[in-house]
């Protein structure tokens, strides 16, 4: 089983809007709204790609319940933690005639002390049946910014691989607390790293710096693929993994179906760039859907066949 854990889960709406433009009145041609949260995100596609998974986190109030009714009508079996706040909801503006998007998304509930460490004690119950854990967006207020170090010193502890997907300070200590594997984008990995990529040679030196902080390994996901450091010691490789860009229906969501899809892959041990080259696959495949988390697996698997992996010079001094 693989658990996915979204701390800050929401209700998300995403409406398409033909030639958007702040400041202007508008109608939308599109509009849905499902659970969201990049580990609810994973969750969906894990459900859809055929591999058994629990999402978990925090829900409260009325949307709360809105977002557990509808995980339930999608199949997705759930053990959240119900806090007195009420979960928070998004907005996405996807443009079709552009290709844009422009999120909204709010803070989210606060939880208590108390709500806390509910949550880290169902955790560490449902971590008795799993293989993998997801640990995967923001915090909400009052986790404590050092909430994914302990999940992940936690989880480690219990032999559970942990594979992390946050950014700030959040994401640093969980990576400093030895998550397995981190995926940043390529924004997130700069804030992280403190510098600017420029180029290959950049995104190696980058992802040397998130192994020296703690990562076992890390993928620095692009519109195109990633680029990673896989393997440990002598083994260590510095691959990228890419794919030729499809034209996008939406973008949103891309990089939890990677997550995702990198997440089965590795449930099912296959090989550390097998299981990458299946997440672009995937990553791939969900611009094709209007919503987070769409996967079609009979296309991942096509598409698959198109996913190239080569390996990245390393200068002298990594």
């Amino acid at each position: 089983m693989i658990l996915t854990v979204t701390l800050n889960a929401a209700i998300d709406r995403t409406v398409a809007v033909p030639n958007f433009r702040l400041g202007h009145r508008h109608r939308a041609v599109e509009s849905r709204t499902s659970p969201g949260g990049k580990g609810i995100n994973v969750a969906r596609a894990l459900n859809r790609l055929g591999r058994p998974v629990i999402a978990t986190g925090f829900a409260g109030g009325p949307t709360g319940n809105r977002l557990l009714e509808q995980l339930r009508e999608e199949s997705v079996l759930t053990d959240f933690i119900r806090i007195a706040a009420d979960t928070r909801i998004n907005m996405a503006v996807i443009d079709p005639t552009s290709g844009e998007q422009t999120e909204i998304n709010e803070r989210g509930p606060a939880v208590s002390p108390e709500e806390v460490e509910a949550f880290v004690a169902r955790l560490g119950y449902l971590a008795d049946g799993a293989r993998l854990c997801v640990l995967a967006g923001t915090l909400p207020p009052g986790a404590g910014g050092d909430l994914y170090a302990r999940l992940v010193k936690d989880l480690t502890d219990r032999g559970v691989p942990v594979v992390l997907d946050s950014e700030g300070e959040a994401m640093l200590a969980g990576l400093r607390a030895g998550a397995a594997m981190v995926t940043p984008n390529e924004r997130e990995a700069e804030e992280l790293v403190g510098q600017e990529f420029d180029g290959r040679q950049d995104l190696v030196h980058g992802l040397s710096e998130l192994v020296r902080l703690g990562a076992g390994e890390a993928a620095i996901t692009r519109p195109d693929g990633c680029a990673a450091v896989i393997g440990e010691g002598a083994e260590r490789r510095f691959v990228e993994v890419r794919t030729e860009p499809l034209e996008p229906v939406s973008t949103v969501g891309s990089g939890d179906a990677f997550l995702a899809g990198y997440a089965a892959a590795r449930y099912d041990g296959r090989a550390a760039e097998e299981c990458l080259a299946y997440g672009v696959a995937c990553g791939a495949e969900s611009t094709q859907h209007f919503g987070a988390g769409a996967v079609d697996r009979s296309q991942v698997e096509r598409l698959l066949g198109e996913v190239h992996v080569q390996d990245l010079e390393v200068p002298a001094e990594v």
